[in-house]
């Protein structure tokens, strides 16, 4: 068994929240929200930033860390227990860019429940709840694009 860590975004401008549809040969498809792996000397946040801006050509701003997610996957040599920290975050345009390289064709904003319905797993669907519930507390508090809690 190998173990791996991730860390990603929820992005949300305007309420909006920013998803990826990657296809991969035909044999994965799906929504997902942005993620990856942590490189050597970075930390959570850093990896978290880097992988949204790589995959969506998106520069956001962490506004707190949302919690994590855990899953195992098969590859042909081993069992990866995988761990993600997620982070919610605000954008400051509707811009996305989908990083062909990593096989995602498509990128861009959608309203919660499209999100949430479009989203593949159900682990990512319990983070996007949990990060844009505390979106809503944030906007309701006044909180939400003042930069007040950087």
């Amino acid at each position: 068994m190998v173990e791996a860590t991730s860390c990603g975004g929820v992005v949300i401008f305007r309420g909006k929240i920013l998803v990826l549809y990657k296809n991969y040969r035909n044999k994965y498809e799906g929504w997902v929200l942005p993620k990856g792996t942590v490189e050597a000397g970075e930390d959570y946040k850093e990896t978290a930033l880097r992988e949204v801006r790589e995959e969506t050509g998106v520069s956001a701003s962490i506004i707190k860390y949302i919690g994590k997610s855990q899953y195992s996957f098969n590859t042909p040599q081993d069992t990866v227990e995988k761990i993600v920290h997620w982070y919610l975050m605000m954008a400051d345009s509707y811009y996305s860019k989908p990083q062909r390289e990593e096989y995602f064709i498509d990128s861009g904003y959608y309203k919660f429940y499209e999100a949430y319905h479009l989203l593949k797993f159900s682990n990512e669907k319990q983070i996007l709840e949990k990060a844009y519930n505390e979106y809503l507390d944030l906007k309701k508090s006044g909180l939400w694009g003042s930069k007040k809690y950087f």
